[in-house]
């Protein structure tokens, strides 16, 4: 199977997600489905002048759920399309490619104008930090920055020109 941009690149584009999936998936299992507390959150919270670190505080809020999803499983969702549209930019069809860079960028987009709303949420709102949604607000922001910065300053993907011409080609002219 052809490889339309470089491991490094490849790498990149999904190192991010995959911590977000890890993140969304640790809650959406420990926490929702096992009912248990999560790792690496204090069994008491933090508090801190204002703001505690508590993520049950944010996870059993009236604000952790969209018509009665959590967020969790949303963010999970969002980081498996980000990694099937990673693959297709790979490893796709030149026209699956072409669509699938394009539909990145708009579902990174997505993923980076919620990111702002979600922390005035948890800091504003419920007045706690979830160390799990801000590794996973970290992410999306990531992500954003990391496919803006490929695709426009560095051209990420040449349709019909295979990662090692391109750069023959780039360091020719």
């Amino acid at each position: 199977m052809a490889r339309r941009i470089s491991w490094l690149k490849l790498l990149v584009l999904m190192v991010m997600s995959m911590f977000g999936l890890w993140a969304s998936s640790m809650v959406l299992i420990v926490y929702y489905t096992l009912k248990q507390t999560l790792p690496f959150c204090p069994l008491q919270p933090l508090n801190t002048p204002g703001i505690a670190l508590d993520c049950y505080a944010v996870l059993s809020s009236q604000y952790s759920q969209v018509f009665g999803i959590p967020l969790e499983l949303l963010a999970v969702w969002y980081f498996i399309v980000n990694l099937l549209l990673v693959y297709f930019i790979a490893f796709g069809s030149d026209a699956l490619s072409r669509i699938s860079l394009k539909t990145l960028f708009g579902w990174r987009f997505i993923g980076v104008i919620i990111v702002p709303y979600l922390v005035f949420v948890e800091l504003f709102l419920v007045k706690a930090i979830c160390i799990y949604c801000t590794v996973m607000h970290v992410a999306i922001i990531a992500d954003f920055i990391i496919i803006s910065y490929l695709l426009f300053y560095k051209r990420i993907v040449q349709l019909g020109v295979s990662p090692d011409s391109s750069q023959a080609e780039h360091d020719s002219g």
